[in-house]
C-alpha cells in the first residue's frame, strides 16, 4: 500500500496539478491544539474561499465549541436532530469533561450516530470533504466527527444501454453504496468481499474491487489490486478512465475489459470466478478477465429456454460477421468476382449502378461515413430530437442519394443491413471494433478482392489469438480448445447440465453445485399424476 499512498498523496514526479500536496485520511499532520481559537484559525484558513463551508459556534457543557461542515455534503435536518439538539441538552453540564474524556461524552449524547475521531488537521479536512460534521471543543486535543453525509443521487432505474425483455430491470447508479447493495441482494455469500482504494490525486475517487474469496483465483485478485495501485492520474470520474490502466497493454480495437450497467451481469461474473471493479460516480462496472465470447452472451440468455437462447446467440455471431464483412464482400464481388453472382442478379445490380459516377468502393465509403455521422448525431443530440434526426436523416439522405444517381439502391440495402447487424451485440463498445475494422476490410476488398478480405480475416484471427486478458487467452475456450467449457459458448446447454465454472479462470472450486441434490435434470417419467 506504500506505493498507492504515494500516488494518492501526489508524490509522483509525473503528477502535479496543485500548489500543495493533497492530503488523505491516513496522512498525519500537525495535531490539534488545546486552544479553540488557534484551531479555528487553521481550519477556516483552509476553506475560507468555499461558499458552502459553514461553521456554528456552540456551547458543549460549559465549554465553547465550533461545528464545521459543508452544507452541500450533509443533511441539514440530520445536523439539527443529531448534533444541535443533543448539544442543547448537554449545555450546563461539564461532568464528562472533568478529565477531557471525549469518548464518554460521545457515548452519552451521540451513542447511535456513526462517528470517528480526528487527532490532526488532515483527518479533519478529509472528514469534512466526505460529508462529516466536525465538532472541535475548547481544551480537547481531539475532534468528534459525525457522519451526516447526504448527497443527491439518482434512483435505481432500468438500464439505458443494455435493455432486456425478460429479467431484472434494475441497473447501477452513480452511488457506490447503492451499487454494492444491488450485488449483495443477489449474492448472499459471506465470502463476497469488497475492498476499497482511493485513486486520483485531486478527486480521491473510491474504487472498489469485488470478488468471492472462496471461488476467485487469488493470483487474479492480487493482479487486479496491483494494477489499481499503479494507477497514476489526477482525476477519476468514470470507470472508463481507469479501464485502460486495468487492461493488458495491447494495441487492439477489441475491448479487453467487460463493462455493464446490469447488476445481475456482474453477479453472474462473480459467481463464475471473475473480479468486478466499481468506481464511485460511474453507473458502469467492469469485469475482468474478459474473453471474446463474453460479448456475445447476454444475461437474458439464462432467463429464456435454452433452445431459444442458443438460437439468439447464434444470430449474434452471424450478425457480427455480417456487420464486419458484408460491405467488403459487396465491393470485392462487384469489382473483381462477377462470376460469383447469378447472371440475373448481376444484370439487375449493374442496371441499378448505371449512371452512378463513383466506383463501388467510393460509393460505399461515402454511405458508411454518412451513416456514422448520423449515428453520432442521434446519440449526442437531445433525446427528444435525436432519434428523429437519425431515422429521418437516414431515410431522406438515402432516398435522395438514390434519386440523384449518386449511389445504387442495392448499396443502401447493404449499408442498412450492416448497420442493423452491428446493433445486435449486447455490449455497445464491442460494436465499435467492428465499425473500425469494417473500413479496413472495405479497402482490402477494393484492392485485391476476396483475397484481400480473406487475408485480413487471417490477420485478425492471428491478432485475436495473441491477445491476453490477465493472462487468459482472448479466444478461450475456443483457442486453445477447452472441451469442458463448450457448453456455454456458441450455444447454451440446459442450466442443470452446465455446472462447472470456466477452467481458463482457474477458480478454487470448479463446480457450481455441491454433490448433494439432483443435477441431471427432470426425466420424462417423473411428474405423472394420472
Amino acid at each position: 500500500m506504500g506505493k498507492l499512498k504515494k500516488i494518492l498523496l501526489g508524490e509522483s514526479e509525473n503528477i502535479s496539478s496543485t500548489d500543495k500536496e493533497i492530503y488523505s485520511e491516513e496522512e498525519t499532520s500537525e495535531p490539534l491544539l488545546q486552544s479553540l481559537k488557534d484551531n479555528d484559525e487553521i481550519i477556516q484558513k483552509e476553506f475560507s474561499l468555499s461558499i458552502d463551508f459553514h461553521y456554528s459556534t456552540l456551547v458543549v457543557g460549559k465549554r465553547d465549541a465550533i461545528a464545521y461542515y459543508f452544507d452541500t455534503l450533509i443533511s441539514k435536518d440530520r445536523l439539527t436532530e443529531e448534533i444541535f439538539e443533543p448539544l442543547v441538552a448537554a449545555e450546563g453540564s461539564d461532568t464528562v469533561f472533568q478529565t477531557g474524556n471525549l469518548e464518554e461524552f460521545r457515548k452519552e449524547y451521540f451513542a447511535s450516530v456513526p462517528y470517528k475521531f480526528a487527532e490532526n488537521y488532515h483527518q479533519i479536512f478529509w472528514k469534512l470533504l466526505n460529508g462529516y460534521a466536525v465538532i472541535v471543543i475548547d481544551g480537547i486535543e481531539k475532534a468528534l466527527c459525525i457522519n451526516l453525509g447526504s448527497i443527491e443521487k439518482r434512483s435505481v432505474s432500468e438500464p439505458s444501454t443494455q435493455t432486456i425483455i425478460r429479467g431484472p430491470k434494475d441497473s447501477f447508479t452513480e452511488t457506490m453504496n447503492t451499487n454494492i447493495s444491488l450485488i449483495r441482494r443477489r449474492i448472499r455469500n459471506p465470502n463476497l468481499c469488497f475492498e476499497q482504494y482511493r485513486v486520483g490525486q485531486d478527486t480521491k475517487t473510491a474504487v472498489v474491487v469485488g470478488y468471492i474469496k472462496n471461488i476467485t483465483n487469488e493470483d487474479l485478485v492480487q493482479e487486479v489490486k496491483s494494477r489499481i495501485e499503479k494507477v497514476n492520474v489526477v482525476g477519476l470520474f468514470d470507470s472508463g478512465n481507469i479501464e485502460e490502466y486495468l487492461t493488458d497493454k495491447s494495441m487492439t480495437p477489441f475491448p479487453l475489459t467487460y463493462n455493464t450497467e446490469r447488476p445481475d451481469n456482474i453477479a453472474a461474473n462473480l459467481i463464475e470466478g471473475k473480479v468486478a471493479v466499481l468506481v464511485d460516480g460511474s453507473p458502469f462496472a467492469l469485469s475482468v478477465p474478459t474473453v471474446f465470447t463474453d460479448f456475445f452472451i447476454s444475461t437474458e440468455d439464462y432467463y429464456q429456454p435454452f433452445f431459444m437462447a442458443s438460437f439468439i446467440r447464434l444470430i449474434r455471431y452471424v450478425s457480427f460477421m455480417l456487420s464486419l464483412l458484408l460491405p467488403s464482400l459487396y465491393v470485392a464481388i462487384s469489382t473483381y468476382h462477377h462470376e460469383l453472382i447469378p447472371t440475373s442478379l448481376l444484370i439487375s445490380v449493374q442496371a441499378q449502378r448505371e449512371g452512378v459516377p463513383f466506383p463501388a468502393v467510393i460509393e460505399i465509403l461515402l454511405m458508411e461515413l454518412t451513416f456514422e455521422v448520423l449515428r453520432e448525431a442521434g446519440v449526442r443530440m437531445p433525446r427528444a430530437v435525436g432519434q428523429t434526426v437519425s431515422i429521418v436523416g437516414a431515410l431522406v439522405i438515402g432516398q435522395a442519394a438514390v434519386e440523384a444517381g449518386l449511389v445504387s439502391s442495392v448499396l443502401i440495402i447493404i449499408v442498412a443491413l450492416t448497420a442493423i447487424a452491428s446493433f445486435v451485440s449486447p455490449i455497445y463498445n464491442f460494436s465499435i471494433a467492428t465499425r473500425i475494422l469494417r473500413f479496413a476490410f472495405i479497402l482490402m476488398g477494393a484492392l485485391i478482392g476476396l483475397y484481400g478480405v480473406l487475408l485480413l480475416v487471417v490477420i485478425m484471427v492471428i491478432h485475436l489469438t495473441g491477445l491476453r486478458s490477465y493472462g487468459v487467452p482472448y479466444l478461450a475456450p475456443v483457442a486453445p480448445l477447452l472441451l469442458e467449457d463448450q457448453k456455454d459458448v456458441f450455444v447454451r446447454m440446459p442450466v442443470w447440465d452446465n455446472i462447472t465454472r470456466p477452467s481458463y479462470l482457474k477458480p478454487k472450486h470448479t463446480k457450481k453445485t455441491t454433490d448433494q441434490g439432483n443435477n441431471t435434470g427432470p426425466s420424462q417419467d417423473k411428474g405423472n399424476f394420472s
